[in-house]
């Protein structure tokens, strides 16, 4: 669950932050620019999440994917 609050933090931080950057670079305001810092702010709340479920000690999907496949595996 913290994950999941950190994570929508770290967007709408992103967000904001990249929306500034762009602004100050001059990048015409468009849907194609939204669409770019909704993109990247997606992938970093993303990666916040992984750290924290990382350092929660919490599984990752990819070591679920595993499990599930070693059952199959084994049946």
């Amino acid at each position: 669950m913290i994950s999941l609050i950190i994570s929508t933090i770290v967007f709408f931080l992103a967000y904001f932050l990249l929306h500034q950057y762009l602004e100050n670079r001059g990048l015409e305001r468009g849907k194609a620019r939204t669409l770019i810092v909704m993109t990247i702010a997606s992938f970093i709340a993303y990666g916040a999440m992984a750290l924290v479920d990382h350092f929660a000690g919490e599984p990752s999907l990819i070591d679920s994917v595993t499990k599930l496949e070693q059952q199959n595996d084994s049946l």
